[in-house]
C-alpha cells in the first residue's frame, strides 16, 4: 500500500483506499468525467497516474466516458472504470451499462453521491442514484450493486445495518470480481460467470479536497502494459393559484418570498399583494414587477437584510443558491411552503406547509419593502455599469442577454453551471421567459432542449440559450438537423472561457490546488467553435466588445445560430468575487445614506 497522498481527510482516504484497491486487483485505467462530489476520486487517480499505477483519461461528457471505458474493457478483457459526479451525471452512463451487459464487457461505474443526511433534502443534483440501474437477472442490469455510506460521519456502526461502513477492499474485491464474471461473485444467480457492469455508489461529505498538496510530479508516469485480450416541461405548475383563503399573521417586517424554479407568477402576485421583497431564481417565472430584487444571492448578504429575514415563503424549487439554501436551513427562520408540488426535503415542524390556493399574508411592512427596493436599485446600478463596459465578462453578458430577450418577447434558455448563475446575478426584474433545466441541474441536453423549445414556441419567436462552452460541447449533437427536419430559431449565446469556469468559483480553484486545477476540473478543449458550427450547418460570429455583442443580440441570425463569447477563465474566480463585494458595498452604502439600515 503507497503512504497517503497529501491529506487524509476522511473523503480523501476513501477514495485513495477505493483506487489502490482497483489497482491491487488489475483495474489499469479509468475515465473521468468533471465534477465536484467525486473531487476525492478525481485526486486519487490523479496520484496514481502519477506514480505510474493506471492511466486516466479526462473526458467532459458522461455518455462519452462511459464508452471509452467500454472500448477499453472490450479492448484488454479487464475491467476499467468510470467515474462520475452525482445527478444525471450517473444516469448518462446508463448506455454505456446496457452495452457492457448485453456485449458481456467488464465495466465498472463509480458514481459519487452526497451522504445520507443530505439524500431526500432536496440538495442540488442529488436523487436517489442507489441502484439506478437496478440490478437482477436480465442481462442488461448490473451484475452486482452497493451503497457505501460516507464515512466519517455518525452512522451506526453494525454491519448489516443502514449507513453501515464496509471494508472498501472488501467491496472492491467483490465489483472487480462480479464485473468479470467471477462464480459467485454476480447478485443472481441467472448472471453468475457472465461478465458484465458493476455500480459502486459512493458517497462523500465534505471537505472534498486533500487538506495538503497532492504527491508527484506534473507529467503521469508511464502505465505498465499488460497483453490485450481478445429533456423540457416548463409548466406554470402555480399559475392558476389564488392566495385568498389562509392568513399567515405577522408578514410585516423579516418575511420575503423566494420564487425557486418553475415557480410561476403565483409568486409574483402573492408578494405584490403582500407589499413583500421578492427573491425569484431567473427560471422562476416571477421574477418581474416592483417588487422582485437584482442580486438576490448578493444581498442576502447585506447587513440589515439578510440576517433581518425571520420568515421566508416558499414557491418552486429553490436550488441554484447557496445563500438561499443556509437561509432556508437557518433555526430562526420560519419557513411557509406555498407550493403545489410541496417541498418533502422541507416537512414538519421544519416548515409549514401551506397549500397554494389557500394562502395570504397580512400586508407588510412598506419600510422593509423599501430597504431591499433600495439595496436592489443599487446593485442594478453596479451591474448597468459592468454591462456598459467595452470588455465582456459573464454577468456582463448575462444581463444585456436578459435584456434582449425581454425587449423582443423571446425565450431565453438559461444553461447550468455559470451561465444561470450569471443571470442570477445579473438579470433586471423583467418580463423575459426564462428557462432552465434545474430538475437536477445538469449540463447534458442544453442544445437539444433549446431545440426543443423553439418546435414548440410560437412562429416568429427566437430561443435564445446563454450557456458555457462545455455545456456545449456535452450536446454538440443537438446542432445537427437532418435534411427532411424544419429549421429552429435558436440563438446560442457561449460564453467561451476553454474549460469549467464553475470550479474555478468552488473550492477547487482555490490557489492551494491551482497544480491540480487545469487538468481535471479545469478540463481546456481547445475547440475552434467556428468550425464546429460550421460542421453543423449553424451560423457563427464571435464577438470581442459590448457593441458586437448587442449586434448579434439585435439581429439573430436566421435558423440556427451561435454567437461565441471569449471570456478569460483565469479570471472568473476574481471577476466573481469583485462584483459580489461591489454590490455588496453598493446596496450597504444606498441603505446609510438612506437611513435604511436596522440593526440586525
Amino acid at each position: 500500500m503507497s503512504a497517503p497522498a497529501g491529506g487524509e481527510n476522511a473523503s480523501t482516504r476513501t477514495a485513495r483506499e477505493l483506487v489502490e484497491a482497483l489497482v491491487e486487483h488489475g483495474v489499469r485505467h479509468a475515465v473521468l468525467a468533471p465534477g465536484s462530489r467525486s473531487a476525492p476520486l478525481a485526486y486519487a487517480l490523479l496520484v496514481a497516474e502519477r506514480a505510474g499505477r493506471l492511466a486516466l483519461h479526462v473526458r467532459i461528457d458522461e455518455r462519452s466516458a462511459g464508452f471509452v471505458a467500454l472500448g477499453i474493457a472490450k479492448a484488454s478483457g479487464k475491467p476499467a472504470v468510470v467515474v462520475t459526479t452525482s445527478g444525471t451525471a450517473v444516469a448518462n452512463l446508463h448506455p454505456a451499462v446496457l452495452e457492457a451487459g448485453h456485449a458481456r464487457v467488464p465495466l465498472l461505474v463509480l458514481s459519487a453521491d452526497r451522504p445520507l443526511e443530505l439524500r431526500g433534502t432536496g440538495a442540488n443534483q442529488t436523487t436517489d442514484q442507489v441502484d439506478l440501474f437496478g440490478v437482477g437477472t436480465d442481462v442488461s442490469r448490473p451484475r452486482w450493486s452497493v451503497d457505501m455510506p460516507a464515512p466519517g460521519g455518525s452512522e451506526p456502526a453494525e454491519p448489516g445495518e443502514p449507513g453501515h461502513e464496509p471494508d472498501v477492499r472488501d467491496v472492491v474485491a467483490r465489483a472487480v470480481a462480479a464485473a468479470r464474471g467471477v462464480p459467485g461473485a454476480a447478485s443472481a444467480r441467472e448472471l453468475d460467470g457472465v461478465p458484465g457492469a458493476v455500480h459502486v455508489n459512493v458517497a462523500f461529505r465534505e471537505p472534498l479536497v486533500p487538506d495538503l498538496p497532492l504527491a508527484g510530479g506534473e507529467r503521469p508516469a508511464p502505465v505498465p502494459t499488460e497483453p490485450s485480450a481478445s429533456v423540457p416541461v416548463s409548466a406554470d405548475a402555480s399559475a392558476s393559484a389564488h392566495f385568498s383563503a389562509r392568513a399567515v399573521p405577522g408578514a410585516g417586517s423579516g418575511t420575503i418570498v423566494i420564487a425557486g424554479d418553475a415557480a410561476g407568477p403565483a409568486a409574483r402576485r402573492l408578494a405584490e399583494a403582500a407589499g413583500l421583497p421578492l427573491l425569484a431564481e431567473p427560471s422562476s417565472g416571477a421574477r418581474g414587477g416592483p417588487n422582485a430584487v437584482v442580486s438576490p444571492a448578493q444581498l442576502l448578504g447585506v447587513p440589515g437584510l439578510g440576517d433581518a429575514v425571520r420568515r421566508v415563503v416558499v414557491l418552486g424549487r429553490p436550488t441554484l443558491s447557496r445563500p438561499v439554501s443556509r437561509l432556508l436551513g437557518r433555526a430562526d427562520v420560519e419557513v411557509v411552503v406555498a407550493d403545489p408540488a410541496g417541498m418533502p426535503w422541507l416537512a414538519p415542524p421544519r416548515a409549514l406547509h401551506v397549500p397554494a390556493d389557500a394562502l395570504a399574508l397580512e400586508p407588510g411592512d412598506p419600510a422593509w419593502l423599501a430597504r431591499w427596493g433600495a439595496a436592489s436599485d443599487a446593485a442594478g446600478l453596479v451591474l448597468d455599469d459592468v454591462a456598459a463596459r467595452a470588455a465582456l465578462t459573464g454577468p456582463g453578458v448575462a444581463r444585456l442577454v436578459a435584456a434582449a430577450a425581454a425587449r423582443s418577447g423571446d425565450v431565453l434558455l438559461a444553461g447550468s453551471s455559470m451561465a444561470v448563475r450569471h443571470l442570477d446575478t445579473a438579470a433586471a426584474p423583467s418580463d423575459a421567459q426564462i428557462l432552465a433545466n434545474r430538475g437536477l441541474a445538469g449540463i447534458d441536453g442544453t442544445v437539444s432542449t433549446a431545440v426543443g423549445l423553439a418546435i414548440a414556441t410560437r412562429p416568429g419567436t427566437t430561443v435564445r440559450a446563454l450557456l458555457g462552452d462545455l455545456t456545449l460541447l456535452h450536446d454538440a449533437g443537438g446542432l445537427a438537423r437532418g435534411p427532411l427536419e424544419r429549421e429552429v430559431a435558436v440563438q446560442l449565446v457561449v460564453l467561451h472561457d476553454d474549460g469549467g469556469a464553475i470550479f474555478a468559483t468552488l473550492e477547487q480553484g482555490e490557489q492551494r490546488l491551482a497544480g491540480e486545477f487545469e487538468r481535471v476540473f479545469g478540463t481546456p478543449q481547445g475547440v475552434d467553435l467556428a468550425a464546429l458550427a460550421a460542421a453543423y450547418g449553424v451560423e457563427h460570429v464571435r464577438v470581442e466588445d459590448r457593441r458586437a455583442l448587442e449586434s448579434a443580440l439585435r439581429a439573430p441570425a436566421p435558423g440556427r445560430s451561435l454567437v461565441e463569447v471569449p471570456v478569460a477563465r483565469d479570471q472568473v474566480r476574481a471577476d466573481v468575487q469583485e462584483l459580489d463585494a461591489r454590490i455588496v458595498a453598493a446596496a450597504t452604502a444606498a441603505l446609510s445614506r438612506s437611513g435604511r439600515a436596522p440593526q440586525p
